[in-house]
């Protein structure tokens, strides 16, 4: 597959045309980014474990049904994936309180909710990624009401593989965000799968082992990572 001209370069990865114009590739970076980019930074070897653990989770997720954007990992920074339209849309699903739905509801981190929430995010830098709900969706034609029972649908379904899967390795999956795009008129998923989009705890200590580290100032953040990475794998 022949690398063609840059055509996208986000906060996390970048995105280059192909010789097939339904295929992309896409690349993993060592950059990190919080509060809407107001913190910059970098972790060592980042894009080659995000790389390698979205490979994983994707092929976990496309095996319990859910559709997705990759096709094959390419090396150790780049996977091939098919080319998509974002819906500007993030979802997130949270199964514990943490981050903005502490700081939103004024709740105490780590309080295990009794159903998973699930929220949706304009996304704009600009304006802060502001939560959204179905009526603004809809209202500004953001997605259908056939796509936006698509994405929740799949959503959950995220939700329940990837709960039972981290919990098998030791860690629970505090919450996590997921964007979607239209590939030839279907809804499927897309992004990454990473520390860099979960909340990941150790289950037995509540040790935060995921982009908080960054965030939070923590330290051992790269360590954090290549943990996951090891207990994803093994």
């Amino acid at each position: 597959m022949q690398k063609g001209k840059q055509i996208y370069e986000g906060k996390a990865k970048i995105l280059y045309e192909t010789d097939d114009p339904d295929l992309l590739i896409q690349e993993f970076k060592d950059d990190a980014t919080a509060f809407d980019a107001t913190k910059r930074g970098t972790i060592l070897n980042k894009g080659i474990i995000n790389n390698k653990l979205s490979e994983k989770l994707f092929i976990l997720l496309t095996d319990k049904g859910i559709p997705t954007h990759f096709v094959k990992r390419l090396n150790d920074r780049e996977m091939l994936v098919k080319k998509v339209q974002i819906v500007p849309v993030e979802v997130t699903i949270r199964n514990i309180v943490a981050g903005g739905m502490a700081k939103l509801l004024g709740l105490e981190e780590g309080i295990v909710l009794k159903e998973p929430v699930l929220e949706y995010h304009y996304k704009e830098d600009k304006l802060h990624d502001p939560l959204i709900n179905e009526y603004h969706i809809r209202a500004l034609g953001i997605a259908t009401d056939k796509e936006l029972d698509t994405i929740k649908k799949y959503s959950f379904m995220v939700n329940e593989a990837l709960k039972a899967f981290f919990n098998s390795k030791g860690l629970t999956l505090v919450d996590f965000k997921l964007e979607f795009g239209r590939y030839k008129n279907k809804i499927i998923l897309a992004d990454e799968i990473s520390p860099d989009t979960c909340r990941l705890w150790d289950k037995d200590t509540n040790e935060k082992l995921d982009k908080d580290r960054f965030r939070r100032d923590l330290g051992g953040v790269e360590e954090a990572y290549q943990e996951v990475l090891r207990r994803v794998l093994e």
